[in-house]
């Protein structure tokens, strides 16, 4: 039996971020090319969480490793369009979140493309998963949407 999904309303996220597109994101099609939503989910998480102060790409001795993602697609996006990515999380484990995102065209009620990230937080070091710190689990939790 299959699952065929829906796109979600924009009400069903928690916070949203605007992406510009680039002319190279289209391709020959004349629409985003696949690898580029992915690129936009990573984008509009790590952008979250080290605005947020609670990612530290350089020198943070925690970083999170994607072991799980997915999209969906449901409508084409374009340059010259804004995009607009909702992000809520679902599911925390005790090294774990469940990014969920969803990209919608500037001001779209519905999503054109949705799917998740799971990230796995480790020691930069010795790349093991280590618990959620408690300033990043605080901030997942306002992050919470189910």
């Amino acid at each position: 039996m299959s699952f065929k999904p829906s796109p979600d309303r924009r009400s069903q996220y928690a916070v949203f971020r605007k992406i510009p597109t680039r002319w190279s994101d289209n391709d020959m099609y004349g629409h985003v090319n696949n690898v580029v939503y992915y690129g936009w989910f990573d984008t509009a998480i790590n952008a979250l969480l080290i605005e947020r102060g609670v990612l530290d790409i350089y020198h943070g001795e925690v970083v999170g490793f994607v072991v799980e993602t997915q999209c969906n697609y449901f409508a084409p996006l374009a340059f010259p369009q804004t995009v607009e990515a909702g992000i809520r999380v679902t599911q925390t484990g005790g090294s774990s979140v469940r990014y969920e995102i969803g990209l919608f065209a500037e001001g779209a009620e519905t999503a054109a493309a949705q799917g998740h990230f799971v990230h796995v937080y480790v020691d930069r070091k010795s790349q093991r998963p280590v618990e959620l710190s408690p300033e990043l689990a605080a901030v997942v939790h306002t992050l919470m949407k189910v």
